[in-house]
Parts: structure tokens; C-alpha cells; sequence
């Protein structure tokens, strides 16, 4: 990895979803199979800190709710470590500029960064767990900016499904710096 930080940049997140990606006719009958993928890649100063690429835990029945579940457990993340900043910066002061400690999160999917901004909810998405809703009030607050990102800038992508040589080139030099 090749880190070039950049002092103006905080805490990012990339964040993206692959509803029931592992689907396929010959493996129907597993439940595995229609489980969707959570990835999302956190970055500081425009440096990589921390990726994950996982299986969610349930089952979603929409695209959206898939990206739901996935920026709900990358900021599960993001939380902690936004309080863990701020708790370093007044246990050591420093006469530097320091980035600061709000978060930018990145998102692909417009519905949603409807659901997650948006104070109510509407016939469609009613039936998502409020366990997903834990970080309403960051984004509230505007500790928590959730901006959409065109998928073709979506650095999770590299993690989220196979891709073709030039996209995984340009995701990877995007995120590594080579």
C-alpha cells in the first residue's frame, strides 16, 4: 500500500452492498445462497485504515435494504472510532492541524440515503429492524454526512463482486495508490 495522506480529508467510509449475489439456479434450496454482502472500506486522510467484506447476517428482500444493513454495520465502526478520536485529540493536545473527527460516508444507492437521512419512514421500509437505525442521530447531528457517490466511484466495488481488468485497475490505484 502505498500511503499519500492527504491533511485535509478526515474519516471517510466507503460503503456498498451485493444484494443476494451469491445466488444461483443449480444452489436454490440454500439459504446461504440469497444472503447479501456487506463491504465497506474506511479511510483517513485519504489512506486505507480498515475493509471488511463479509456475509450479512439475515436476509434482505430489497436492494435497498441490503445497503441499509451495510452502512448500519460499517458505522458500528465508524462510531467508536469517531469517539475514540475525539477522546485522543483532548487527552493530547496538538498544536497541528488535525482533520477533523466527523465522518463522510459514501453510498451508492439513493433509497438508501433516503432512509438513512430522512425522519420517516414510508409503507416500503417499515419492516426494517430499528436495530439499523442506531446512527440516526450522528447523521442528525451532522457528525455523520452520508453523500452519494456514483457507482463508478464506489471503492467498495473492489470488494464487492468480480470485475473487469480496467475497473479493478482504476478502484485499486484509487485506493492503494498503484
Amino acid at each position: 500500500i502505498i500511503y499519500k495522506p492527504d491533511k485535509k480529508l478526515g474519516l471517510e467510509c466507503y460503503v456498498d452492498a451485493d444484494f443476494a449475489g451469491g445466488w444461483q439456479h443449480a444452489d436454490a434450496e440454500s439459504a446461504e445462497s440469497v444472503m447479501s454482502r456487506t463491504e465497506y472500506i474506511l479511510m483517513y486522510a485519504n489512506c486505507p485504515i480498515h475493509w471488511v467484506s463479509k456475509l450479512q447476517t439475515e436476509i434482505a428482500l430489497s436492494t435497498a435494504e441490503a445497503e441499509y444493513i451495510a452502512l448500519s454495520q460499517a458505522l458500528r465502526e465508524v462510531i467508536p472510532l469517531m469517539e475514540m478520536m475525539k477522546e485522543l485529540k483532548a487527552a493530547f493536545p496538538m498544536e497541528i492541524t488535525v482533520p477533523n473527527f466527523n465522518c463522510t460516508v459514501h453510498e451508492d444507492n439513493q433509497s438508501c440515503i433516503s432512509m438513512a437521512t430522512k425522519q420517516r419512514f414510508s409503507p416500503r421500509t417499515k419492516h426494517i429492524a430499528l436495530k439499523y437505525h442506531h446512527f440516526r442521530s450522528f447523521v442528525n447531528s451532522k457528525q455523520i454526512e452520508i453523500k452519494y457517490v456514483n457507482t463508478h466511484d464506489q471503492l467498495a466495488d473492489a470488494l464487492t463482486k468480480p470485475l473487469d481488468a480496467e475497473t479493478f485497475l482504476r478502484l485499486r490505484k484509487m485506493l492503494i495508490g498503484w
